[in-house]
């Protein structure tokens, strides 16, 4: 029976229909994960198989989870030697959403220690590597997750956003990464670094695979009091609505882009043309002003977020913090200091509404937005020592779209000469997970993405 590539959808039909059992698919990504997990470095932990349900839209289906996410009785250590041999009480409410619907836990992915960081460098257990190139990063801080399921060793995976850290990592490795609106899926659980920012979110091989965990993930958690009282919609259904759309080109998101990267989107642009959506150029507030903003509001909400890690009621003491860790809670707590507030994160907080507003302005003449989803394709291993702010920088396109807190979609759309995985982003207006949705699945019906997936798991066969 041939596993290899197949979706989750895939898998729930050869599920239904007895061609697979449970027990033998999560046996063939267990075989998979020990076969290659080795050089990839993409899972920290892998636990004992735990029990199905016996019922839900993911029954039978295992999945990877960055290991920021708590999960009861399973070692949680957001990538931090603090947090080695921290064992949660209590499981979060993306984790337990899944548990409920049938999924089963595959394993805990590596990441930036505390996800500060694009490249899975800063992890205490060392770098995840891109499974397009073992000598090149995934991108970060979801890069574990990103990397098992380029690699097939999970068929989609849970990751986290705060300004790029699924989107970036998705694009880097050549696959799909969405992150929701804020508010959309619960936080409750997930170990915090910015706040107003983290957003729980999912990486996957097909549009309609993230369709699916979305609807699974979404909705109102009375532990979580940022979570919207909404309406959950069909996504799967919505999406595969032949819609015609109004798509907002970016211009100023094009600005320092690889060429090669400018050229398949513009590739893109055409392609939407021919599909008969109507494409727009529009100005939005150039990303410069986003990283300013991104790095004082979020080292601030790390200062704050990382005190409580006093080695007093658990995990290790502060001497096992990282460098990365200690240099964002000394530049946070400068700016929350008596005599920089106003100066620093006032401004920051005030120059972040100007972006909110400035999107709202944009969507009211079309319907997404689309940009690159990096500057750059993925970087060897060490390169981003060379870069002043590495993380801001290579997040540039995504910090936007964070701090305004609306739903992002990064999508394959072909490789450059090295081979690496290119890719470009589908910006929402709020809560309109749907309509992204449906553009990168007509996308995907009309080029397959350009092979992408496929390319990448050449070196990964059974």
């Amino acid at each position: 029976m041939e596993i290899l590539g197949k979706s989750v959808t895939e898998l729930i039909g050869m599920l239904k229909s007895k061609k697979i059992s449970s027990e033998e698919l999560y046996s063939y990504f267990i075989r998979r994960i020990k076969k290659y997990n080795p050089k990839l470095n993409a899972f920290l932990t892998v636990p004992n198989r735990g029990d199905w349900g016996d019922k839900g839209l993911l029954l039978g289906i295992p999945l990877a989870i960055k290991d920021n996410f708590c999960t009861k009785g399973v070692r949680t250590t957001a990538s931090s030697k603090v947090l080695d041999n921290f064992i949660p009480p209590y499981e979060s409410t993306v984790t337990q959403k899944l548990k409920d619907n049938g999924a089963l836990l595959l394993g805990k992915t590596n990441m930036d220690a505390w996800a500060h960081g694009s490249s899975t460098e800063t992890s205490d257990y060392g770098p995840t590597r891109n499974p397009h190139d073992l000598t090149r990063v995934p991108g970060g801080s979801s890069g574990g997750s990103a990397a098992a399921v380029s690699a097939y060793l999970s068929p989609a995976a849970i990751g986290s956003e705060t300004a790029g850290s699924i989107r970036g990592p998705a694009a880097w490795c050549g696959v799909v990464g969405l992150k929701p609106t804020y508010g959309r899926v619960s936080r409750y659980g997930v170990i915090a670094m910015g706040s107003s920012l983290d957003c729980p979110g999912l990486m996957t091989q097909t549009t309609e695979d993230a369709a699916l965990i979305l609807q699974v993930l979404v909705g109102k958690d009375p532990y979580d009091a940022t979570t919207v009282d909404m309406d959950v919609p069909d996504y799967c259904n919505k999406i595969k609505r032949k819609e015609k759309l109004t798509v907002g080109v970016a211009e100023d998101y094009f600005d320092g882009v690889d060429d090669e990267i400018k050229n398949k989107v513009y590739r893109c642009i055409d392609t939407m043309k021919q599909m008969g959506h109507k494409m727009k150029n529009v100005r939005l507030l150039h990303p410069k002003y986003s990283i300013s903003v991104y790095t004082i509001i979020q080292r601030a909400e790390v200062s704050s977020n990382l005190a409580r890690y006093d080695g007093i009621r658990y995990g290790n003491g502060r001497y096992a913090f990282g460098q990365e860790a200690k240099k964002r809670i000394m530049l946070g707590s400068y700016t929350l200091s008596h005599g920089y507030y106003e100066d620093y994160y006032k401004k920051a907080q005030k120059v972040r509404a100007l972006i909110v507003e400035d999107f709202n302005r944009v969507f009211k003449e079309v319907d997404v937005v689309i940009s690159p989803t990096m500057p750059v394709s993925a970087l060897k291993i060490g390169e981003s020592e060379k870069y002043p702010f590495f993380g801001e920088k290579m997040d540039a396109l995504h910090e936007p779209a964070a701090l305004a807190g609306i739903p992002a979609i990064s999508i394959p759309v072909g490789l450059d000469k090295n081979n690496l995985p290119i890719g470009m982003q589908i910006i929402g207006r709020h809560f309109d997970e749907e309509t992204i949705l449906n553009l990168a699945y007509q996308f995907e019906k009309e080029t397959g993405f350009f092979g992408v997936l496929k390319k990448g798991l050449e070196k990964y066969k059974d």
